[in-house]
């Protein structure tokens, strides 16, 4: 039986953060700019199959002066500028998409619009569960749930519901949570949100560079000091 949990103590780490609106302006560009394909694709005046023929005698016609009939003036023809494929991707640091991630659930818990909810696990798939349980809550708008991980029982219950988007936690960007409307998070998911879970997170961002100094460490030698050789006496 799902139950909203009231009064629950978001931990400030997560939820109490300093909002940045450039870069939330600049992790929503990156993220839609990620989303196109780039596969539009036009034929230019020099790829469109057709004859290279002069339309018509240059001069004496009283009308205006053509070549073939290949010219973006005419139908059939090329297209000026023609769009090619591209790569419309932008890339954003590890470090800038979590700030982004963590201003953005500041920016929802100032505007009210956090919940939490205990009993999810427990769903048994069926939607009107979900809907009877949502209509309760009284939410305007659209709705992301946040669950702990890949929950089956709550994708099958929350698939057809309208406005209503489900994400595990270690999928959770901050244009999804710009987006909804209401974040209603999972009580197990909400700890990874929290003190512990930023360590967890943290301890696998830096294993890496740790173990390149600990081998530069091992590899720079200490330097050899020099012998001083004194004079001889006459």
């Amino acid at each position: 039986m799902m139950k909203l949990i009231e009064n629950s103590d978001l931990p400030k780490e997560t939820f109490g953060v300093k909002v940045a609106p450039e870069l939330l302006a600049q992790t929503v560009r990156v993220y839609l700019s990620n989303q196109r394909q780039g596969t539009q694709s036009a034929q230019t005046r020099a790829e469109v199959s057709r004859t290279r023929k002069k339309l018509y005698k240059q001069k004496g016609t009283g009308g205006a002066r053509h070549g073939d009939r290949k010219a973006p003036i005419f139908v059939g023809g090329g297209v000026s500028f023609a769009p090619k494929p591209r790569d419309y991707s932008l890339n954003l640091s590890q470090k800038m998409r979590r700030l982004a991630l963590l201003g953005a659930l500041t920016v929802k818990k100032e505007a009210k619009a956090i919940l939490v909810v205990s009993g999810a696990d427990k769903l048994t798939g069926k939607t009107k569960e979900l809907a009877t349980f949502l209509a309760g809550l009284k939410v305007k708008g659209s709705l992301l749930l946040v669950t702990d991980q890949a929950r089956e029982n709550v994708w099958r219950a929350a698939r057809n519901l309208e406005n209503v988007s489900i994400l595990p936690a270690n999928q959770l960007n901050a244009y999804e949570v710009l987006k909804a409307g209401t974040v209603l998070f999972m009580e197990e998911a909400l700890e990874k949100f929290g003190p512990a879970g930023e360590k967890k997170a943290e301890k696998k961002e830096t294993k890496a560079g740790e173990t390149v100094k600990e081998k530069s460490a091992k590899t720079v030698s200490k330097p050899k000091a020099k012998k001083v050789v004194g004079k001889k006496k006459s």
